[in-house]
């Protein structure tokens, strides 16, 4: 099966281009393959229109949160919300949230997803910092033109299947909360290369065999992109290919999911309960994953 690991940004460039990692898996071995890096959405758009079979673990998030769609009185469908702020544009996608904001309380300006919630992940209506709502904004579109499967949100062309993926949850399943990347030149330290090590020797030693049910090979080079891109890709696609060892199983999707909001591919998202029976001899750093002293900018997504 092919298998596709997509690091996004909103705003892809030839110095923060969208990364993607080619894999293939066999039976329960997730192979590394091409590393492609698309300095437009043309790239991107193209692999979306790629014949399968194939599966994509996408970093950005596919949904907004039910509260919002709610109270903003958008349309009460995925198809629907998605294709309504698409019409705003980007400006007025990007008027709309900070509107939403005025007069709201603190701690009421922005919510999180169910899944944002057991993943530890930002709030995809964040315009600043890391602007994961400019991701949805360029991304969820682009699956609804593509035509492709979406489980619990679209169906689509079966052989073209489409998940959100979150890299930090499964980096931290293996190094816990230490940070592995930057963007920044002069932040780019031999203690964030050795995270990055840290992550990808654990994924070659089988850590991912009691949580994951796969066996990942792949090389140590992605540890010198100091941006972290390359490994995220990789990351990204093994919750692609654990979602699809998933398929008779609604994907991986945790019972009851929302198919207003959607929901992140991985086994440690699904329910935090099980995270101890998981991880194994690796408890801490996926205990650390919902610890309350977490801030969620901390499992921050790129831009």
């Amino acid at each position: 099966m092919k298998v596709y690991g997509i690091d996004f940004t909103s705003s892809p460039s030839s110095r923060k281009p969208i990364t993607c990692l080619e894999c293939t898996l066999v039976g329960s071995s997730l192979s590394v393959g091409t590393l492609l890096r698309w300095p437009n959405f043309e790239g991107y758009e193209a692999m979306l229109r790629q014949p399968g079979p194939w599966i994509a673990g996408m970093d950005f998030p596919f949904g907004q949160a039910r509260r919002f769609i709610d109270t903003a009185g958008w349309p009460e469908s995925w198809h629907g919300y998605v294709s309504h702020a698409a019409s705003l544009g980007r400006v007025g996608f990007v008027d709309a949230l900070n509107d939403y904001r005025v007069g709201r309380a603190v701690g009421d300006k922005e919510h999180r997803r169910e899944t944002d919630k057991r993943a530890g992940s930002i709030s995809p209506q964040k315009l600043y910092g890391v602007p994961v709502a400019k991701m949805f904004f360029e991304g969820a579109p682009r699956l609804i033109a593509a035509e492709v499967t979406v489980p619990g949100l679209q169906q689509g062309d079966p052989q073209r299947i489409a998940v959100e993926a979150y890299p930090g949850v499964l980096a931290r399943y293996i190094i816990g909360r230490k940070s592995y990347k930057n963007d920044t030149k002069k932040k780019q330290t031999a203690a964030l290369r050795d995270a990055r090590l840290q992550i990808l020797q654990g994924l070659s030693r089988g850590a991912l065999k009691a949580a994951y049910g796969l066996e990942v090979a792949a090389s140590l080079h992605l540890a010198e992109d100091p941006s972290g891109d390359s490994l995220d890709a990789l990351l990204c696609a093994v919750q692609a290919a654990w979602s699809w060892l998933q398929r008779n199983r609604n994907y991986g999707a945790p019972e009851g999911s929302d198919a207003l909001e959607g929901w992140i591919a991985d086994p440690l998202s699904k329910n935090k309960n099980r995270c101890s029976e998981l991880t194994g001899g690796m408890q801490a750093p996926c205990l650390a994953l919902y610890s309350p002293d977490i801030s969620p900018s901390t499992l921050s997504r790129n831009n």
